[in-house]
């Protein structure tokens, strides 16, 4: 995990936010945009994972309510050498999956009802396991902080564009207008696709069954660009949390993606499957 890279991204989209607020107004908004950057990454560290699962209305499950998806988790997260994260379900027809919390002592799951309907025990087994990656990887609080800070600097340059700024330089403030979003985006996306590869890899070694996930991912796939994820949709600075993209406007595996290729993830995780074949017979 290259942590210095994730802080280096992290570090260019606070100084946009700095940049908008600047644009706005001087020093006073520059110095108000920054404690306001500051504010929102230590407000997303403490409370990533309430405030991303009350967006999609994520209800918390146990033993009691949803017994096969908690003891499939648990059972993940022993092989995965973590503390049993707390798992939640999303109503929602589409099927998908994200994960979410500060470190993997406060991490969370959560499975769309689409998602548990439309899987197969062992498909749905890969696509935790994947989710359980990410935390064990710490990918979770950077993924929310970098959700929380793409869509404020969205917001930020949205509210410039009503308000204004610096009259003396408006050329500026409309360049600011329009790359600060587009470049807080593409900070996201890079952030996100790398990270999907290493979760998939990691993913498949937790569930001992690279098909699991490769599965799993064709069949989301084909059902995330079919069926509306309406809180997505609205919140689309959030759509990297999933496994698959929930949105329905991006299809190519480039820069401007939220995600890999499905496809050439797909075609990664047999490899992987191939190779262990070959080299220690199939897992178990």
């Amino acid at each position: 995990m290259n942590y210095f890279k994730t802080a280096i991204l992290l570090a260019i989209m606070t100084g946009l936010f700095v940049a908008i607020g600047y644009a706005l107004g001087g020093p006073t908004g520059m110095t108000v945009a920054f404690a306001i950057a500051v504010g929102m990454n230590v407000f997303a560290y403490w409370n990533s994972d309430k405030a991303v699962l009350r967006m999609y209305g994520a209800k918390q499950v146990d033993q009691s309510t949803a017994p096969d998806l908690v003891g499939m988790v648990a059972q993940l997260a022993k092989n995965a050498n973590l503390p049993m994260p707390k798992v939640y379900v999303i109503d929602s027809p589409q099927p998908n999956a994200f994960a979410t919390g500060r470190n993997p002592e406060n991490a969370a799951v959560a499975a769309t009802t689409g998602i548990m309907n439309m899987l197969t025990r062992e498909e749905l087994a890969g696509v935790m396991a994947h989710e359980l990656a990410h935390v064990k990887n710490r990918d979770t609080l950077i993924m929310t902080i970098t959700a929380t800070i793409a869509g404020a600097i969205s917001m930020l340059a949205n509210f410039a564009i009503f308000f204004g700024g610096n009259r003396n330089n408006i050329v500026a403030l409309l360049l600011m207008i329009i790359l600060a979003p587009m470049a807080a985006g593409l900070v996201q996306m890079a952030i996100s696709r790398t990270r999907e590869y290493q979760a998939d890899r990691m993913g498949a070694e937790i569930c001992g069954q690279p098909l699991w996930l490769a599965s799993a991912l064709e069949k989301i796939q084909h059902g995330a660009s079919r069926i509306e994820n309406t809180q997505a949709e609205q919140n689309p600075a959030t759509a990297h949390l999933f496994i698959i993209n929930p949105l329905h406007t991006q299809k190519i595996d480039n820069l401007f993606s939220t995600h890999p290729n499905t496809a050439n993830r797909v075609q990664k995780l047999r490899e992987m499957a191939g190779m262990e074949t070959r080299s220690a017979g199939p897992w178990g």
